[in-house]
């Protein structure tokens, strides 16, 4: 099976987010990037799947220089190619998932996976408008898949209960927790990652059509209050709730 995955890296969720100067993107010169949690399960269903089928695992990511950091850290887990989608910015996320529409036609995928979202703009639309570019099926925020031949079902999670989904190959599929456990790089596949080649391809460039014009912190929060001590404090805290806060 031929096996393509989307990768983005992302920064540190733990990370202190700064506003550059410009007040139109973040900060990134003291922030650790690191490999999107939600396409580390989209690696790892892919190398299952690989397990399972045989064939090999090409993972794909779109951007500058740090494109390439996602792609190593992907090829460690066990990621047989790696492609770079090469871009310096410009595009907003219709642009990238046509440039990555476009560097994955004619590459004879038969399944392609990518994290349900990104954890730093929270999109959640670029797997599924890359299908759409593609004209192929795709089911998002998939926790469980299963593909015998041509065939696949995926299973995603709803308010009360499961919806199940049946899609002939190729297809893709954005992945949620709980569809794996993801595996960690052993020093043997950092040491042999280092060593493979990424192939290169240009962006298509595309006009955007969303703009972001400013970035702003959320508003700080209140400080707490202490209205009092013990069991003789309940009458009043009460009473802020109610009145308040007004949340009794």
């Amino acid at each position: 099976m031929n096996i393509a995955v989307l990768v983005k890296l992302v920064p540190d969720t733990e990370a202190t987010i700064k506003i550059d100067a410009d007040r139109r993107k973040i900060a990134a010169g003291e922030i650790n990037f690191v490999l999107n949690p939600y396409d580390e399960f989209a690696v790892e269903e892919g190398l299952r799947q690989k397990e399972k089928a045989g064939g090999q695992v090409t993972v794909i990511s779109l951007g500058g220089d740090e494109a390439a950091k996602a792609l190593r850290n992907a090829l460690a887990i066990g990621a047989d190619e790696a492609i770079q989608v090469k871009s310096n910015g410009g595009l907003d996320m219709l642009g990238i998932a046509k440039a990555l529409a476009d560097a994955i036609r004619g590459r004879g995928f038969d399944l392609i996976l990518a994290g349900k979202q990104a954890v730093d703009d929270d999109c959640g639309a670029v797997g599924a408008m890359v299908a759409e570019f593609l004209d192929i099926p795709h089911v998002s925020i998939v926790t469980k898949l299963d593909i015998e031949g041509d065939k696949l079902t995926a299973t995603r999670e709803i308010e009360g209960g499961v919806e199940v989904f049946e899609a002939n190959l190729p297809a893709l599929i954005t992945a949620q927790k709980g569809l794996n456990e993801p595996r960690y790089a052993s020093l043997k596949g950092i040491m042999a990652s280092k060593k493979k080649v990424i192939e290169e391809v240009a962006a298509t460039i595309s006009t955007p059509k969303v703009e972001v014009i400013t970035l702003t912190y959320p508003p700080q929060r209140p400080p707490g209050r202490i209205v009092g001590q013990g069991v003789d404090a309940v009458p009043e805290l009460v009473r802020l709730l109610r009145e308040e806060a007004k949340v009794l």
